[in-house]
């Protein structure tokens, strides 16, 4: 062993201690907060007052005692997936302190604290029951690449024949209102530009197929004349830089840095320069900081307040559900939620339509629970064999992808990088069991 690999080993040890671990998730805790506020500056749904930040300090830190659990948990599916959610329900927690919205903010407060924890105890501490019944060979697992390949192209061609221009991402808001796509390839999209392409972009970097795997970045960008997201554009960008990450950090600390090391820029950045909103650090703020960090936790201060005020969904928001069953809403939520609050396309998190929307805020945790224990199932054993486990990760894909369909203009982008650096850590611990 080399001496700077052996360094390199040693301090990517050290990082992944639980010590180290635990000054990490409050760093990243406080980060989320700090953030928010000036978040609150740029978002007029966003609000911050200082007559109230103690009591909103006080929440913060007695519910970061949550994020304790990510320092004792081993890695898996559940963790990366677990993390994230936490990150969303603290911002959701310090939101729901200064919001001017009328509902019962305590109770959704407590609702959505009991959520997270019922939902991480099963997918952090749960394996998953069953025995793997099928085992891809090396040959079958790289055909399975091929076939997503071609189904992605397919979606491609058919998703742009509705809708496929070349704008500036300064005007893709003048024609996106206009894009309408059948159900079918409105899903399609949805998965295999969030799913699919990114699982199989690492699974072709593991593979060290460098040239696929370029080819599946470029797959990806044609999604951004399809659907004119921002996020389309840059992710890319982001599985590249969840990859990177991934090969000079454990799998824990990854994780957390995945969304900590780009938040904590933006605010520096932001905060340091006091850059416009439009200007190259406020379009990274807006990104990272705004988009992909605040704009889930504030789809549940907005759903709160709806679903305090209309009827509850019973699930019926669910398209194989609704035509079965009497429902109060016609268009998907995303799109009622546009009608009503004028901030677009909402779609929020299981927290807020699985839980909120559909059985209000005394029965949410119940939801969380039952959501926890189907995540469960899908964490991988590391430490099989590789096509043991690829055939996991394949299920997760799966199983990620059906929760979030579509990504609406405040959609939940972090479900988009989850997944590719999910792998990438896996990947980690599955390469000196892969055949040659």
């Amino acid at each position: 062993m080399s001496a700077p690999s052996g360094i390199m080993q040693h301090l990517q040890s050290r990082l992944d201690s639980k010590p180290a671990l635990t000054i990490l998730l409050l760093l990243h805790s406080a980060v989320t907060c700090l953030s928010l506020i000036k978040v609150a500056t740029f978002q007029s749904y966003i609000h911050f007052s200082g007559e109230r930040v103690w009591i909103a300090v006080a929440v913060a830190v007695a519910f970061s005692v949550v994020s304790l659990l990510f320092a004792a948990a081993r890695f898996s599916f559940g963790y990366f997936a677990g993390f994230y959610f936490y990150t969303m329900i603290l911002g959701f927690l310090w939101i729901d302190v200064f919001s001017d919205y009328s509902y019962d903010r305590l109770l959704a407060g407590l609702s959505a604290a009991a959520s997270l924890v019922l939902l991480l105890l099963p997918v952090l501490f749960v394996r998953a029951p069953f025995r793997q019944l099928v085992v891809l060979s090396n040959a079958g697992f790289e055909h399975l690449l091929t076939a997503i390949l071609v189904i992605s192209v397919g979606t491609i061609a058919v998703a742009s024949t509705y809708n496929f221009r070349l704008v500036a991402i300064a005007n893709i808001y003048d024609y996106r209102d206009a894009l309408a796509f059948p159900g079918a390839v409105r899903y399609l999209i949805g998965w295999v530009s969030s799913t699919l392409l990114p699982f199989t972009f690492a699974c072709y970097s593991l593979l060290g197929h460098r040239w696929r795997a370029g080819l599946v970045l470029i797959l990806l960008l044609f999604f951004y004349p399809i659907t004119l997201t921002k996020f389309a554009f840059f992710t890319p960008a982001w599985l590249i830089t969840l990859a990177v990450l991934s090969r000079f950090l454990e799998a824990r600390t990854s994780v957390i840095t995945s969304i900590f090391v780009p938040m904590l820029l933006g605010l520096v950045v932001i905060a340091v320069t006091g850059a416009a909103i439009n200007s190259l650090p406020g379009k990274y703020f807006d990104l990272v900081n705004i988009r992909m960090m605040a704009t889930p936790s504030s789809a549940l201060d907005i759903y709160n307040h709806f679903f305090a005020n209309h009827p509850l969904t019973w699930f019926c928001q669910i398209s194989m559900l609704k035509p079965v069953m009497p429902c109060a809403y016609q268009d998907q939520l995303s799109v009622v939620m546009e009608n009503t609050y004028g901030f677009g396309m909402i779609n929020a998190s299981l927290f807020a339509t699985e839980g909120v929307a559909s059985v209000g805020p005394y029965l949410a945790p119940l939801t969380a629970l039952v959501a926890g224990f189907i995540l469960a199932l899908g964490k991988p054993r590391l430490g099989r064999t590789a096509a043991a486990s690829r055939v996991d990760l394949q299920w997760h894909t799966t199983a990620r992808s059906a929760q979030h369909p579509a990504h609406g203009r405040h959609g939940d982008p972090r479900h988009r990088a989850a997944l590719p650096a999910l792998v990438c850590d896996a990947a980690k611990h599955l390469s000196a069991a892969r055949t040659p």
